[in-house]
């Protein structure tokens, strides 16, 4: 099937409408504004550092409207996204750039220092502010005659590659491909009411699936306009949130986000009656979090996701996300779901085995990483990695990544079900709980918790509120008080820093 430019079609359609506003330098773009610095941006690339359709791109850079521009300007060349954590290390970039080979990596200023730390060798580099104003960027766009080949695109061709945290070992490029945009635009679309008329605001980093795909390439494709913030400011989301003249309707956040919002003065006195829909997702999400939000009859549509799954994979509707805080939702519209006992046999309802995944919305597999098909999918089928159940009426409740689970005297023990006891102490501001090896028990847990200020809680107060509330095993049998959790740039929790701390 052929792809089609979603950008350019918008552009010819409502070429006077919204497309991308840069918050942090305040420019906006209209439909036809944005198509046409993207075609310019494309014609460079092609003219100057020889991009052809398959080559990488690489951008190193905040949020900003010029990663959106980037990624169109690959679409129309066939060239392929290649977007950067700015948060790793100089050596970590290197071995992403080793790997994914670019013809050419676009950074901004913020991240200078970074760039001329790496040692890989590069055939071209452009630097741009991430705000207008005079940059290489800009200058490249301004003397661009915007005339570039247009090859044919299908589906099955990449548009981006997402390098995992490599949390297990190296990090791998996740194939995204054209189809597999397409199908989350329609599988997220619907559901959560996205249309021409919506304004999404965009926190995560776009270098994130969460980012780039929740929401902001689905309201590309749908005719919306995407609010493009820098990094995440808790007081700034609920400003626009509460401000009648942005009318925003939809946002998507991982709940750290949504926490950091909840703690914020703002929280209590913002308007939210017009939004649409917020989702959630990036994490298991604590229950007590939830509910927080739902005092305010904010209902927080929960979802689940991953680089490798375009990321929907399953949501809730905004009725469910009432009646069943904490599900993950339900199969999304083209896709299919499974929980495994083991590699042969389907569990039980209710039973916690290991989700796997499968449809046009899963990638075809990891940059030149072929050996990763025999050990992460069965068949066609994708193995998750993820603990989860599924209840008597389908929907999906994901317990944990198995690899954070921990086994207690025998017992498996999910960190993120006594996470949820952790949040509904009052005092808490933040918690993660990791397992510890144990002479006596193989592993136990340990809690690693931030206090509200003012807040004066003891290590014996936190571990005796699990009394009563949770299996005398899935008990933590440490506290340790923290100043701020670790986390990455999508907000989870880095507990491979936490272990390191015990």
């Amino acid at each position: 099937m052929r792809h089609y430019d979603w950008l350019a079609s918008h552009a010819f359609t409502t070429p006077n409408k919204a497309c991308w506003v840069d918050l942090h330098s305040k420019r906006s773009f209209t439909f036809e504004q944005a198509n046409d610095r993207s075609k310019k941006l494309a014609a460079y690339l092609d003219q100057r550092c020889g991009v052809e359709k398959g080559d990488r791109v690489a951008v190193l850079a905040m949020n900003s409207t010029d990663m959106m521009e980037i990624h169109a300007a690959c679409a129309k060349l066939g060239a392929i996204f290649l977007p950067l954590n700015w948060r790793l290390a100089a050596p970590e970039l290197d071995f992403i750039l080793s790997d994914g080979t670019p013809k050419v990596l676009i950074y901004d200023t913020a991240n200078k220092e970074l760039v001329e730390a790496l040692t890989e060798a590069l055939p071209a580099m452009i630097e741009t502010t991430g705000g207008g104003g005079n940059s290489e960027y800009e200058s490249a766009i301004a003397g661009s005659d915007g005339k570039h080949p247009t090859p044919e695109i299908t589906h099955d061709d990449i548009w981006t590659i997402l390098y995992t945290s490599g949390t297990t070992g190296r990090p791998k490029g996740a194939i995204n491909t054209y189809g597999m945009a397409f199908i989350n635009a329609v599988n997220m679309g619907s559901p959560w009411g996205i249309t021409h008329q919506s304004i999404g605001l965009t926190v995560l980093p776009l270098f994130h699936t969460g980012g780039l795909n929740c929401f902001t390439t689905v309201m590309l494709h749908n005719g919306g306009c995407s609010l493009i913030m820098r990094t995440v400011d808790p007081g700034q989301i609920l400003e626009i949130i509460d401000d009648p003249s942005t009318g925003l309707t939809h946002f998507f956040g991982v709940p750290a986000v949504y926490l950091f919002m909840s703690q914020h003065p703002s929280f209590d006195t913002t308007d939210y009656s017009r939004l649409v829909a917020c989702g959630i997702g990036g994490a298991p999400s604590p229950v007590p979090l939830v509910k927080t939000y739902l005092k305010k009859n904010i209902s927080l549509a929960q979802g689940f996701g991953m680089s490798e799954t375009s990321p929907l994979v399953s949501g809730q509707t905004m009725e469910q996300a009432v009646e069943k805080p904490g599900s993950a939702g339900r199969c999304a519209l083209h896709g299919e779901l499974k929980v495994m006992r083991n590699e042969t046999t389907e569990a039980d309802s209710d039973e916690v085995g290991e989700l796997w995944v499968r449809g046009p919305n899963i990638t075809p597999g990891y940059w030149d990483r072929p050996e990763a098909k025999a050990s992460d999918w069965v068949g066609d089928w994708f193995k998750t990695g993820d603990a989860a159940r599924l209840d008597s009426d389908g929907d999906l409740w994901i317990v944990d990544r198995w690899k954070d689970m921990y086994i207690s005297g025998g017992e498996n023990v999910y960190p993120a079900e006594v996470e949820n006891t952790l949040f509904t102490l009052e005092g808490i501001a933040d918690g993660a709980i990791v397992g510890a090896p144990d002479d006596r028990w193989g592993e136990v847990g340990v809690a690693f918790v931030v206090l509200n200020e003012g807040v004066d809680l003891s290590e014996d107060d936190v571990i005796a509120h699990f009394h009563d509330k949770v299996a005398r095993y899935k008990i933590p049998v440490r506290a340790i008080f923290m100043d701020v959790l670790p986390r990455n740039a999508t907000g989870k929790v880095l507990k491979r820093v936490l272990r390191d701390q015990i």
